[in-house]
């Protein structure tokens, strides 16, 4: 069964799946993620996405809260760097009050001041907890330096100094930006007629401002490399490698998604996988990660270590790397690469929830869904010098970014 898209007069869009289950998902994509903060108010963006909870023109807080629990389903939120996602999970039955429950919490946010200084607390409370993970905080302290003067190079969280300026009127401004029906896109997966939403959200939804312009980024340029070292770590060390790469509208970005995969995805028999953890013993934790936005992408290689292992490690994925680069892999390993990233686009969509986050995001970046046949030829019709190409154009070693946390003295 493949997606239906719609547009709506006013410009919102709708993508649905239908799936037989008992349980439905909803969510609520909006273009409104840290990137469109301005400057001096990192952390805007999430900081909304905890207050839209804390109630509005007609419910309190806990009625808000209460709403989907009090049926049994769930009501949640995420933020990242290009959109803030309200989402809900829910017996089938209960698909209205899903929908009116997120509309309104999207049209009618109050922000009361008692409430945005008690969440404030909460959000340095993540920030502090945050700031004492380094395994986490390496991941955004690269991005910062990786887009280092650019919004993309916010952190999510935001930082403390930052977040306690914030004020109601930063998120009215906010929500006043962002939260508009060519804005938004609304995905949901699950065993109802589509009529169905389509009717609901007509009904609720006309409140949401229509602006009739699209919401425009600022492109990210002036790509540096580094190379830094930082004490930061109390008893592993952490890496993380990594450099420029296509952006999710570039047609090479299906076949870098399959060599990070190769490198460092998943599955036990990843490359440096087998390198630095089975044959070497230098690490327990390898990763590897492609992230496009909708400008520019970037790759990453993450390793979790003993402080004495890291140049070991570095050295061997500059081979890895390298040896892409240099050798074009076999056809046979190329035919395997295809079925075992076929195979895990299957396992990874065999989950409703994550399907419905899976649709909304592409229709936000993309404007479009592909088909899983048109992913299926994306893949097949990828060569062997495609993979060389990109390494050879992504990943030479005097253009790879490294940042480490070692111990503490």
């Amino acid at each position: 069964m493949e997606p239906t898209c719609i547009t709506f007069d006013s410009g919102l869009r709708l993508v649905y799946l239908h799936k037989p289950s008992s349980v439905a998902h909803l969510g609520f994509f909006f273009r409104a993620g840290s990137r469109f903060e301005k400057e001096n108010q990192t952390g805007l963006a999430h900081f909304l996405e905890h207050c839209v909870f804390k109630g509005t023109k007609k419910r309190s807080g806990i009625q808000t809260i209460s709403r989907l629990d009090e049926v049994g389903g769930e009501l949640n939120a995420y933020t990242a760097k290009e959109e803030l996602c309200l989402h809900a999970s829910f017996p089938k039955q209960h698909l209205a009050r899903a929908i009116e429950l997120l509309s309104d919490i999207s049209v009618n946010p109050t922000f009361s001041k008692r409430e945005v200084q008690k969440e404030k607390e909460i959000v340095i409370d993540e920030i502090n907890s945050y700031l004492d993970s380094p395994s986490d905080k390496i991941f955004d302290d690269f991005e910062e330096e990786f887009f280092k003067g650019h919004a993309l190079g916010n952190n999510i969280l935001g930082k403390r100094e930052d977040l306690k300026k914030l004020s109601q009127k930063d998120l009215h401004e906010f929500v006043k930006s962002y939260f508009s029906k060519e804005n938004l896109v609304v995905s949901f997966v699950g065993d109802l007629p589509i009529e169905s939403l389509e009717r609901y959200l007509n009904k609720y939804m006309e409140n949401m401002p229509n602006k009739g312009v699209a919401i425009k980024i600022n492109p990210f340029s002036g790509y540096e490399p580094f190379n830094i070292v930082r004490k930061e770590s109390n008893y592993q060390a952490h890496l993380i490698l990594g450099g420029m790469a296509p952006n999710y509208f570039d047609e090479k970005r299906t076949a870098m998604a399959m060599l990070m995969n190769m490198l460092g995805g998943p599955a036990m028999n990843a490359t440096l996988n087998i390198s630095l953890r089975e044959r070497h013993v230098l690490a327990y934790s390898i990763e590897a990660a492609y992230v496009p936005y909708a400008d520019v992408g970037f790759w990453q290689i993450y390793v979790g270590c003993e402080s004495k292992n890291i140049n070991k490690s570095i050295k061997l994925i500059h081979k890895e790397l390298t040896r892409l680069q240099n050798k074009q892999i076999s056809v046979a390993k190329l035919k395997r690469l295809k079925q075992q990233f076929k195979g895990q686009l299957a396992l990874s969509m065999d989950v409703n929830s994550g399907l419905m986050h899976s649709l909304g995001k592409s229709l936000l970046a993309f404007g479009q869904i592909d088909t899983l046949e048109d992913i299926h030829k994306s893949i097949d019709a990828i060569l062997a010098e495609d993979i060389q190409a990109l390494a050879q154009n992504c990943m030479k070693i005097s253009e790879i970014s490294s940042l480490i946390f070692d111990l503490k003295d």
